[in-house]
């Protein structure tokens, strides 16, 4: 049988957001009692919150949505890549040593073990040279195990427009601790939300039969 890794973090009230974004938060707009049968409970929160796929729209005033996204790139043949304890920037010779005959998924982690329960305002990111460079090797999608693939403090996001330039699709704050360097089958599907700039997403990895 295939082996499965859920490599989402858990989504909950105190999940880390990027400073001044929406943190989770739930209400109970009906409860199980005389009456009623059922709980059914109101969630806010931003899209960006735990494992998450920017839109276009995101880092492009005029990009497309997310419920706009053909789903191709968040489904299929990829790599994951360790380049733990790499930081500021994952250059690519972080990680050249895995990037022979690359599918078109790259994930890449950098934590030894990722913080699900604290923002890290130290966290790692991509060069922006270093996604051009696996555009050039035929890569659609990339992924991270922080909660960004360019530096918290960064106003330019300059890997954020390699990607929009180049049409790649990238995942956010993936939790890779587990995981072996080596090919998998990913699946990560955002919601079709049709106004959304990013859909939290339940990536995982599959082995490769």
């Amino acid at each position: 049988m295939q082996r499965i890794w859920d490599i989402s973090p858990p989504v909950a009230a105190g999940s880390p957001v990027f400073p001044g974004d929406t943190a989770y938060r739930q209400a109970w707009a009906a409860s199980i009692g005389p009456g009623c049968p059922v709980n059914v409970s109101t969630l806010t929160l931003s899209p960006h919150v735990g494992a998450h796929a920017d839109a276009p729209l995101h880092y492009d005033p005029a990009g497309q949505t997310i419920g706009q996204l053909d789903l191709t790139p968040y489904l299929g043949p990829c790599r994951v890549i360790h380049a733990i304890g790499v930081h500021p920037l994952v250059q690519w010779e972080h990680i050249a040593h895995a990037a022979t005959g690359l599918p078109p998924r790259v994930l890449v982690r950098t934590y030894q073990h990722m913080p699900v329960d604290r923002w890290d305002p130290a966290l790692a990111a991509f060069a922006p040279e270093t996604i051009a460079r696996l555009a050039d090797a035929g890569v659609q999608l990339v992924g991270i195990d922080t909660a960004s693939i360019d530096p918290a403090e960064s106003k330019t996001l300059d890997s954020h427009q390699v990607i929009r330039q180049r049409g790649l699709r990238v995942l956010e704050n993936l939790v890779l601790d587990d995981v072996p360097e080596g090919d998998y089958e990913l699946i990560a599907l955002p919601l079709k939300l049709m106004t959304a700039d990013a859909s939290p997403v339940r990536a995982i990895l599959r082995s490769l039969p």
